[in-house]
């Protein structure tokens, strides 16, 4: 059994009773007697575990691999568990080694470009720093060294991104407290400052310049096919060029290891079906790639990824041989200009399906504005917000309100004539407040988009002469003031006016004028002025 004893000045100990008879002393310190009396209880498993050679219950067990290094000590010290070995020191270099190898879920070609940042980790702390030594200013001073070295804006964010996910991977392993680089980044530069739209004009000059059917193959496929250079180009093979379907199967294995990122299909377009029924003229019997030569697939397929086939040297005096000036990142931006005029013809998300990349992509490192678009504003004004085609717009609808024109004589005692009524194409959309025995309402317009006909109309002159005689009988009132209409005024000229369908009948069409002036008379006056003509 083990005991809590507390002394004067608060701190609480456990003492129990060694395997040998002995007295011993666990000393926790200030704490409650709750937190006292758990480990209280630990003790005593332990205790017993100890004198007895039993195997500790797995809470227990648990609870003890949990504790700090302090207190495990102190069980320690009294025999109560075996002292923990010494944690190997975890050095920089060896760590890196480590992390780099141990990823077999990336392409080696990730890897080579993993290998400049640990290049640079090494150069700033050492092989052998300790790791736990590197806090958030030597992070810092990591980024000043990047700054020191004259790196771009881009190049220095990539690699304190990478260095983030090093030391996020071995806070995760606990060889590290927290991650030092949590809050170290540095703006990257702009992107527009390295795209180039490539125009067909310029194409057709580097086609022309090519040296061969194999270049006109690889700068078409990258200009007007859109696929990656030289992963993508150089593994296109005549199988999957489908004559028939107009459609390209394109191999990608730099998305490969995505689930369903393995191929993806492309439009034959015209542009890319003539050079490719060149170069199948062209083609040695039992070609199997697109592109013949094969001294740039064999040099860049390696194990390594596909990487120092030297495609861009031979690019670059093509260029120049074409009277152009180099641009950067020669391949990207022919894709780019690609996927740029696509956009400007199909939906975004056909043409990223096209191009294997996603919408986000596309818009951050693809689309471009180029000269055409401001030529085309500046020529092509925009009408957006133009009152004039909007009422343009909206003119059949407001013909089709045009009411019905009969002249009808009225009742003699009435002497009225009515001569036309038109509806502005306005009133259906506006909300008027109701007052008396109607609530407020805003004109719903399904109650007037599909009429139910009548198979057999009434002659239309007694259709006139109904519709007629409500309104005549309610113009007494409708004459008066708003303020001395009674309750009893408005019932009679609401019951008067049968619930139908808009456009069921030309009687409906004065129904619905009279609904119009019953929702506005209480509130404009001048209403009927601008409605009907009497």
């Amino acid at each position: 059994m083990a005991s809590i004893s507390r002394d004067p000045n608060g701190r609480r100990t456990i003492q129990f009773v060694g395997g040998d008879g002995k007295r011993r002393s666990i000393r926790l310190g200030k704490c409650s007697q709750k937190t006292a009396e758990a480990v209280r209880v630990k003790v005593e498993h332990l205790a017993a575990a100890v004198n007895h050679g039993t195997a500790l219950d797995d809470e227990t067990g648990r609870w003890v691999a949990a504790l700090d290094s302090v207190m495990h000590e102190r069980l320690a010290a009294v025999g109560l568990v075996k002292g923990r070995e010494p944690a190997p020191v975890a050095t920089v270099g060896g760590f890196l080694v480590e992390y780099v190898a141990r990823r077999v879920d990336v392409k080696p070609a990730t890897k080579e470009v993993w290998s400049q940042t640990t290049r640079n980790l090494l150069e700033c702390y050492g092989a052998q720093c300790d790791l736990r030594t590197i806090d958030e200013t030597a992070a810092e001073d990591f980024k000043l060294f990047l700054l020191k070295a004259a790196l771009s804006p881009t190049t220095v964010s990539k690699r304190l991104q990478f260095a983030r996910q090093f030391f996020k991977a071995a806070y995760r392993r606990k060889l590290i407290p927290s991650n030092p680089f949590a809050d170290v980044a540095s703006a990257a530069g702009a992107t527009t400052d390295r795209q180039r739209f490539i125009t067909r004009e310029e194409t057709g000059r580097l086609l022309e310049a090519c040296p061969n059917v194999d270049w006109r193959v690889i700068v078409s496929l990258c200009r007007f096919g859109g696929l990656r250079s030289p992963s993508e180009v150089l593994s296109l093979r005549w199988q999957d060029v489908n004559w028939e379907g107009q459609r390209v199967r394109v191999r990608s294995p730099k998305t490969e290891r995505h689930v369903g990122k393995a191929s993806r299909e492309v439009p034959l377009f015209p542009e890319v079906a003539a050079v490719l029924t060149e170069a199948f003229e062209a083609a040695p019997e039992g070609a199997v790639y697109v592109v013949a030569d094969n001294t740039y697939r064999e040099a860049a397929d390696t194990s390594g990824g596909w990487r120092n086939c030297n495609l861009r040297t031979q690019f670059g005096r093509i260029i120049l041989r074409a009277g152009l000036e180099p641009w950067p990142r020669l391949f990207h931006n022919l894709r780019a200009s690609r996927e740029t005029e696509l956009a400007r013809e199909y939906p975004v998300h056909v043409v990223t399906a096209w191009l294997g990349n996603t919408p986000k992509i596309a818009l951050k490192h693809y689309l471009m504005t180029t000269d055409s678009d401001f030529q085309k504003a500046a020529q092509n004004p925009a009408h957006i917000g133009d009152d004039s085609t909007q009422n343009q717009a909206q003119q059949p609808a407001g013909d089709s309100r045009k009411l019905w024109q009969e002249t009808t004589q009225a009742h003699d005692n009435q002497g009225l004539v009515l001569q036309s009524a038109t509806i502005t194409h306005n009133l259906q959309n506006t909300s008027a407040e109701r007052t008396g025995f109607e609530p407020a309402d805003q004109f719903p317009g399904h109650r007037f988009s599909k009429p139910a006909l009548s198979t057999t109309q009434p002659p239309l002159q007694n259709l006139a002469e109904q519709g007629l005689s409500a309104f005549s009988t309610a113009l007494p009132t409708l004459l008066l003031p708003p303020a001395e209409w009674d309750w009893h005024s408005r019932k009679r000229l609401w019951l008067r006016i049968p619930h139908r369908p808009l456009w069921a009948s030309p009687e409906s069409h004065i129904q619905f004028s009279l609904r119009i002036f019953r929702h506005y008379a209480p509130r404009r006056p001048n209403v009927w002025t601008e409605t009907v003509e009497l």
